[in-house]
């Protein structure tokens, strides 16, 4: 039984730790299947190619671009709206015998021709080398990469070896939930979605620390209660701020996914992921895990200092 009030909450959130673990551990597996089987879809920044933006007159629909850019042999263009509905981002992978000025001349003639007349303008073209798209892919792998490992660094000196390994793999499990659902459903990850990454890992850090340091706070300053009531007691009364910064991040999302076009989607995709998940992690991953490692109050109340006995 649990009773739900916004300033002063008993929910028996650890009560049903082992099932959402479980839960989770399914749903990694499939990610990491999605990862090792599908792969992520990744954008010109890392592979390379040309990414062509025109402007119409009038509004124009998307799959009506790809049959005409697929009828002139250009069928591996990816086309999106950049923006409005008049203005078209058409990416294409690098082509060996055409460079970027010459393959985004023959797109716009080719747009042009299906449009009968000069009503498409180009914008902007802009060419990526394979090999600087694959150093950015290496780049931002060991950015990712040095994160993790500085806040392992953080997180052992920070807190007892449980907490910090539930701080850890929570942090592991919401980046491969992130990144996995990028591979599952084959959405573009490009810098910005490496970028929103890395901002899921100090999100996920974060919420892990404001918790796992009520418990252990109350550990040392409650003398009654088992390990269960003693955590659960703990999420419950940090569940408020918990509440409000998930919302007003996921507010701030929300506006980015609706409002800021194409150039934001997957960044704000992978962020609203982040957020929904490192807020599940932070109770079901972290604290759990610290749970069934068997932390308890003796692990957690400081350590007496040792003095030399001064009498003769």
């Amino acid at each position: 039984m649990w009773r739900l009030n916004f300033y002063d909450t008993r929910i028996d959130f650890l009560g049903k730790g082992k099932l959402a673990m479980i839960l989770s551990a399914v749903v990694l597996l499939v990610c990491l299947g999605a990862l090792l089987v599908r792969g992520l879809n990744l954008g010109l920044d890392f592979t390379g190619g040309t990414a062509v933006e025109v402007r119409y007159l009038d509004p124009v629909e998307v799959p009506q671009i790809r049959e005409t850019l697929a009828a002139a042999g250009f069928g591996d263009a990816q086309v999106q709206h950049f923006g409005t509905s008049r203005d078209v981002l058409i990416r294409i992978p690098p082509r060996d015998q055409l460079d970027a000025a010459m393959l985004s001349n023959q797109v716009l003639e080719v747009l042009r021709a299906a449009d009968g007349g000069a009503g498409v303008t180009l914008a902007r073209a802009e060419f990526v080398g394979p090999q600087v798209g694959q150093e950015l892919a290496e780049q931002g792998g060991l950015a990712a990469l040095g994160a993790m490992i500085g806040i392992l660094i953080y997180i052992i000196f920070r807190f007892e070896w449980r907490l910090a390994l539930g701080t850890i793999a929570a942090t592991i499990h919401d980046v491969i939930f992130t990144v996995g659902w990028f591979a599952l459903f084959q959405i573009e990850f490009d810098l910005t979605v490496l970028a929103a990454v890395l901002a899921v890992i100090g999100y996920s850090v974060n919420d892990s620390v404001v918790v796992l340091d009520r418990i252990r706070e109350n550990f040392r300053k409650r003398r009654k209660g088992s390990t269960l009531e003693i955590m659960n007691l703990s999420i419950n009364e940090t569940l408020t701020r918990t509440i409000v910064t998930s919302l007003s991040t996921l507010m701030a999302v929300l506006v980015l996914l609706f409002l800021g076009g194409a150039v934001m989607h997957g960044f704000s995709i992978a962020l609203l992921i982040g957020v929904l998940v490192g807020t599940y992690s932070t109770i079901y991953i972290a604290s759990a895990t610290a749970l069934y490692l068997g932390v308890g109050r003796e692990d957690l109340l400081p350590r007496p200092k040792e003095t030399a006995d001064e009498r003769p």
